[in-house]
């Protein structure tokens, strides 16, 4: 009777931490992930759905690329953060 209370208990753990569990994937940073943003980093043009999507997705880089001195110019420039607003995606402070 023990061993079966034991187990009930481990089990009914397993399904909670189950339960509250929500895979993430990794991100893989590359900036050649948003292309689809180049037209309005480097235009007054708004940005695409498509570019907002990668942008999201790339949030997680965006430090790495801002601390690259050949990538900088571009991912902190103000057309940049005007796509960044528009797609709601906060800009990091790094």
């Amino acid at each position: 009777m023990r061993s079966s209370t034991s187990c009930m208990v481990a089990c009914a753990m397993l399904v909670m931490i189950l339960a509250g569990f929500k895979g993430t994937s990794a991100v893989t940073c590359a900036v050649t992930e948003l292309s689809p943003c180049l037209p309005a980093f480097t235009s007054s043009a708004p940005p695409s759905a498509n570019c907002c999507t990668k942008l999201k997705q790339q949030t997680p880089c965006l430090c790495g690329y801002i601390k690259n001195p050949s990538l900088k110019q571009y991912v902190t420039s103000p057309n940049a953060k005007k796509v960044a607003s528009t797609c709601g995606v906060s800009f990091p402070k790094c």
